[in-house]
């Protein structure tokens, strides 16, 4: 219908300014009307040129050229003897656009998705154009659940041909979700199929979580939940009748029925593998997650395809094909479910390519690769390479593409694209911490020195708690295997009384050389020995413990410190991991003979478990424990272990848990520790996407005793609370917002606790 409208006001522009007159030659173009258009871009329209014969059919396609370009509202064609005249009135261009009232949708990147439809300033305007920018907007706050908005435009003549444009928005509330109804239902009730759904009615969260806001994409995908819930229960001729979704006249209420047929429920008959076996069968049946008599499940059965595919692809067949072709005993409710595999060709890696990395140099990356070029594609290899060099902290992003080389069916290239960050820092500055007080720091490290990987640092950092020089130098390939090698050297005065522990002094300076040795793909030991020359002292405040350990052992020690670790990493990150484990068991010794004599040992247990996208849950527990041996019946009181502060038992005082004296009651630690976290993590509402904030609930639990012996499961603390993580330019900033849920006379409790800067 608008085509055919579009054509008769053509043949009506055409008859009324284009009239038949004799056929001449034509000497000349004159062109009037012009403004802002330059006589070039008409002449460029017009397909008319000098010397040419012109008639009335020529007359016509100029016409209609002219206005298919869309810069003219009026097109006219004269004749002055042998002088084509065209006479054009110029459509206005559009001088300013202003768009009020629109706050859900902001207004620079809105006038930049304007600009792409060539709705902008300085454009030409069409009021056709207008109309469909305010029926997008209509579009795009529907999408938001604002069925009530109104948007009102007002163009304004300017001089110089020119209109203003001004766009009035008025988005009122969002419509929200008053009932949904799921009609046919037998065996399952309407509670447990609505609880899959991410549509809801509202509840106290719907201010965050938005569930009770319609949206045509939230409805689909949660049709598709609710087809899946019953396809996994064997529910195969499952289907959804119909939908309804209606909205109340005030346009504030919205009504949802969903009509669905359940059927019945089969179960597995039989299960088959058939196909092109280039490994053989009964590599790929333990891949098999659904097994005869089970109730059949699609989840079940795409995550056996998965698991066929991934294995084929580790094995180089990275174009793999798994079918399934079932067969339905209607009667029986049976079926017998056949995995057809199609491993295609055997594919090679050609090349691997790095791109991005302007500063580290190439063997850095390169060295991490557990793909190698001119062997088998492996995706897993591929995924774990991207990790690792994801691990190494130099790159913001880490992305892998596996393209096909051209004309070669069995050879791909892996092109690993990276976004280096800044990984040297020469930092002057001040930071606070409650526990440390007032930082001052001045360092300068380079993690990733001259683009090697190596990492090298020197830093003088003050605080009430600590004054620290240090030295520090790592080659993470001291041998081409990976073995790594450090060392190090420092100086420390420590004031125990403001770190909340008994009031001593403690200097001491050493250096250290630490190698470590990969075991496998996830296993490492590191080895470290130390030299340490340790001077304590008292103060006018310090406990009896001290005086009584200064008299009978002395003041100044001279140790050989020996450490060995072994961790099992399998964290996808360093930093704000969101899957993976780790598990760290080290034991520090000192040499006999020397002037301490003690051991100490950790364990530690990190578990991160995605539940969803954006929701990570975090299981972490420490054990420590630690004694003298020789002439040392116990361990040395200021090697002891403490609880408390963000890092440990949130909601109590930094390193205030634990024994205490008994005459001062300053804490003076133990030998032994027990602590646990559990927390969830999750974005912070609205800013799901930034990489370098999130937020947490947690729950906290442990305590330090005397020794492993006078443990008691009565004396351990708990606190629950929420909490936040920043990678700001100065480090990790951590807030957290406790509250302890057994207190006992003396604890020193702190409900809400940061740390900004380096604690040190």
């Amino acid at each position: 219908m608008r085509s055919r409208l579009s054509a008769l006001l053509l043949a009506v522009l055409v008859t009324s300014h284009a009239w038949a007159f004799e056929p001449f030659v034509v000497r000349d173009i004159r062109v009037e009307g012009l403004q802002r258009i330059t006589a070039g871009t008409v002449f460029n329209y017009l397909p008319v040129k000098i010397g040419e014969r012109f008639d009335d059919a020529r007359s016509e396609a100029a016409i209609r050229a002219l206005f298919r370009s869309g810069f003219f509202r009026d097109v006219r064609i004269e004749r002055e003897g042998d002088v084509l005249v065209v006479a054009v009135q110029e459509r206005p261009a559009i001088s300013s656009i202003e768009i009020s009232g629109n706050e859900d949708i902001e207004t620079e990147p809105l006038l930049d998705s304007l600009k792409q439809i060539g709705f902008a300033e300085g454009r030409v305007f069409n009021r056709s154009l207008l109309d469909k920018v305010e029926q997008e907007l209509r579009r795009q706050y529907f999408s938001r659940g604002k069925y009530a908005v109104r948007i009102e435009s007002t163009v304004t003549p300017l001089e110089r041909n020119r209109v203003g444009i001004s766009i009035q928005v008025s988005e009122g509330r969002a419509a929200r979700i008053k009932h949904i109804s799921i009609v046919g239902n037998k065996v399952f009730d309407d509670e447990t199929l609505l609880d899959r759904f991410k549509l809801s009615t509202p509840t106290l969260l719907s201010f965050y979580t938005q569930a009770d806001q319609y949206s045509k994409q939230k409805l689909a995908a949660d049709l598709e939940t609710l087809r899946s819930f019953y396809l996994d229960r064997g529910y195969i001729n499952f289907n959804i009748d119909s939908t309804q979704v209606s909205i109340t006249p005030d346009k504030k209420d919205i009504y949802i029925t969903i009509n669905i047929t359940e059927g019945e429920q089969f179960r597995v008959k039989e299960v088959k593998l058939a196909g092109d076996f280039v490994v053989p069968p009964e590599e790929l049946f333990p891949l098999v997650g659904i097994n005869p008599g089970d109730i059949f499940s699609r989840r079940y059965v795409t995550s056996t395809v998965d698991a066929i595919g991934e294995y084929l692809g580790d094995q180089g067949y990275a174009f793999a094909n798994v079918n399934t072709i079932p067969e339905v005993d209607e009667k029986q409710r049976l079926v017998t479910v056949t995995f057809f595999v199609d491993p295609g060709k055997r594919v090679y890696v050609r090349r691997i390519n790095m791109v991005g990395n302007t500063r580290t140099r190439d063997e850095v990356l390169r060295r991490e690769m557990r793909q190698m070029e001119a062997g088998w594609f492996s995706a897993s290899a591929v995924e774990r390479s991207r990790t690792r060099l994801d691990r190494l902290g130099y790159f913001e992003e880490v992305n892998v593409e596996t393209p096909s080389v051209p004309g070669t069916p069995d050879q791909v290239d892996v092109n690993y694209s990276v976004t280096e960050r800044p990984s040297g820092n020469l930092l002057l500055g001040l930071g606070y911490s409650q526990t440390s007080g007032i930082l001052f720091n001045a360092s300068v490290s380079q993690n990733n020195f001259l683009g090697t990987g190596k990492q090298v640092s020197f830093s003088f950092n003050n605080s009430q708690v600590n004054t620290v020089y240090s030295f520090n130098y790592v080659n993470p390939y001291y041998t081409v295997d990976g073995v790594s090698r450090g060392f190090g050297a420092y100086f420390r005065q420590t004031d125990a009384s403001q770190a909340n522990l008994a009031s001593y002094n403690v200097d001491t300076y050493g250096g250290n050389v630490s190698f470590g040795v990969p075991i496998n793909e996830f296993d490492r030991v590191r080895l470290n020995a130390e030299f340490e020359h340790l001077e304590l002292s008292q103060t006018a405040f310090s406990p009896q413990v001290v005086a009584d350990y200064i008299n009978a052992q002395g003041d100044t020690f001279d140790n050989i410190r020996l450490t060995a670790s072994w961790a099992h990493d399998t964290r996808n990150k360093a930093l704000f991991a969101d899957r993976g484990m780790l598990q760290r068991l080290s034991a520090e010794v000192t040499l006999p003979g020397l002037d301490l004599q003690y051991y100490k040992i950790n364990y530690r247990h990190l578990l991160y478990v995605p539940l969803t996208r954006y929701l990570t849950l975090s299981l972490n527990g420490e054990i420590g424990y630690g004694d003298g041996y020789g002439d040392y019946d116990q361990l040395p009181f200021f090697k002891n272990f403490y609880a408390g502060g963000v890092r440990s038992i949130r909601g109590f005082q930094d390193n205030t848990l634990g024994p205490k004296d008994s005459a001062t009651r300053q804490p003076i630690g133990g030998a032994f520790k027990l602590l646990g976290n559990v927390e969830l993590y999750f974005p912070p509402p609205l800013l799901s996407e930034l990489k370098s904030f999130r937020m947490s609930t947690f729950f906290d639990i442990g305590n330090v005793f005397a020794d492993f012996n006078d443990f008691e499961a009565g004396e351990l603390r708990y606190s629950v609370g929420v909490g936040a993580t920043w990678l700001s330019p100065l480090g990790a900033l951590t807030f957290s917002l406790a509250k302890p849920l057994n207190e006992k006379e003396g604890d020193d409790t702190q409900i809400f606790q940061f740390t900004i800067g380096t604690n040190f």
